[in-house]
């Protein structure tokens, strides 16, 4: 059998796995600059830490790892007989992989809660699953990197988490990105006023996809779902929304005037906008947009999404927002959380795309020692053990060469990875080493050639 990999996944070789070092490395700093520190949560969780979380559409993304053993032992006959997937899975599964970090880290605040100090700052960086149709920019497996803050209601954080984003873009040399906001009481207020706010969860999800399936697709999933023909027509001006962003939020307050939890959602976004305008940013462009909804349901407050400079077509490449209520579904009452997302994957496409990648170096030997005398191969083996204890990256060529063809191989291997330094012969303990820029050969002892390579 031909060997593969599963779809929406994919092999990195070493180049692509240095390019994603260098991206994770800069968005770490950043993190750490701005006071954030690391956690890490397992791969997979409970079902029930993930599920109900995410709405129905996240949901049916969701990885289910089946139970160990004889998985259908346990199962009612009757369910199998009906063949109803969603029944039966809780029965033969009780774990699932991560659909995000959000939601394991609310777990981890609650289980931990009396070892953290708040406001609590984590950074976290790993791999998350989701059984999405791949295309470009879009995976099964993919990392996020996230930053939160829970136990503070400032609106401060908001203001820091877009700085962040534009220190980590700029540092990366991605000039132009635009951190596009809006606020989840502000959407409630629209929903409120037109009537359909029991159709909440319908109409943030259909009016999120409007940069996807445009105002005529959104026009007809209300519609699907309940969403009155008057009700959409109350919203019409929110699909042509322009002017600067004082403009914008002076019209969503007229448009709410008879809402208070979305003039309060207003008066958050100006906030955030008026700090912004005080402080600057170095490169990124922060932008309100009133069709922004992100579905995922535990979204209360400020809502990000972060979109490539507009010569690359690529989805969002961060996102995020506040929540004031989702350590609660844990037990853990009053806890407001903020946080954001930067999507490494896509982050990735869009530098290689516009050629922003600086040149990496890859992990390699500052020397190396070749094999053309196996009588030489301890005393070769014990100074690399002497130049490793140094602190020097030392290789040895495992395979012996005593015919021109295999000599060749060696010298190749150096070449092909670019290593400055080569030990090519051992002569009465005296080593011959050799700096391939410059072609100058040299006799060293041991000390010497340790502090040669110093």
């Amino acid at each position: 059998m031909k060997p593969s990999i599963p779809k929406g996944t994919r092999d990195f070789s070493p180049i692509e796995v240095a390019n994603r070092t260098y991206i994770m490395n800069t968005i770490k700093t950043a993190f750490e600059t701005f006071g954030f520190q690391p956690i890490e949560t397992p791969s997979f969780e409970n079902s029930g830490t993930l599920m109900g979380k995410y709405g129905e559409e996240g949901d049916r993304l969701i990885f289910k790892i089946l139970n160990s053993g004889d998985f259908l032992k346990k199962a009612d006959d009757a369910l199998l007989s009906e063949k109803d997937s969603l029944k039966v899975t809780a029965q033969i599964s009780e774990k699932a992989l991560r659909y995000d970090l959000t939601v394991p880290f609310a777990r981890y605040v609650v289980q931990h809660q009396n070892e953290i100090t708040f406001p609590f700052k984590r950074y976290q960086v790993q791999p998350v699953w989701r059984a999405d149709r791949p295309q470009k920019g879009r995976f099964r497996e993919f990392f996020q990197c996230d930053a939160d803050v829970v136990g503070s209601k400032s609106l401060w954080q908001e203001v820091e988490f877009i700085q962040l984003y534009d220190a980590v873009f700029s540092k990366l040399g991605l000039a132009g990105t635009i951190i596009k906001i809006n606020n989840r009481k502000i959407l409630s207020g629209i929903a409120e006023v037109i009537g359909a706010k029991d159709k909440l969860i319908d109409f943030t999800v259909a009016l999120d996809k409007l940069d996807k399936i445009g105002k005529d697709g959104v026009v007809k999933e209300m519609l699907s779902k309940g969403i009155t023909e008057e009700a959409i027509e109350k919203v019409q001006p929110l699909f042509d929304f322009t002017g600067s962003n004082i403009d914008k939020l002076t019209s969503l307050e007229k448009m709410l005037s008879t809402s208070e939890e979305g003039q309060s959602g207003v008066e958050e976004l100006r906030f955030v906008i008026n700090a912004i305008g005080e402080l600057g940013l170095e490169t990124a462009v922060l932008e309100v947009d009133v069709t922004l909804a992100r579905g995922l349901n535990y979204y209360t407050g400020a809502i990000f999404e972060v979109a490539a400079p507009e010569e690359v077509k690529m989805g969002s490449v961060g996102g995020g927002g506040r929540y004031d209520d989702l350590t609660g579904i844990f037990g853990l009452k009053d806890v407001s959380g903020v946080g954001i997302s930067f999507g490494l994957d896509r982050i990735y496409l869009v530098l290689e795309e516009l050629g922003l990648f600086k040149v990496v170096d890859l992990p390699k030997p500052k020397v190396i020692f070749l094999n053309f005398d196996a009588t030489t191969d301890m005393l070769k083996m014990k100074a690399i053990q002497s130049l490793r204890a140094n602190g020097i990256k030392s290789e040895f060529y495992p395979d012996l060469g005593v015919s021109n063809k295999q000599e060749k191989r060696q010298w190749k291997y150096v070449a092909s990875r670019a290593i400055l330094f080569v030990v090519s012969k051992v002569e009465n303990d005296v080593f011959i080493l050799k700096n391939m820029n410059s072609g100058v050969q040299t006799n060293c002892s041991l000390s010497e050639l340790v502090e040669k390579l110093k």
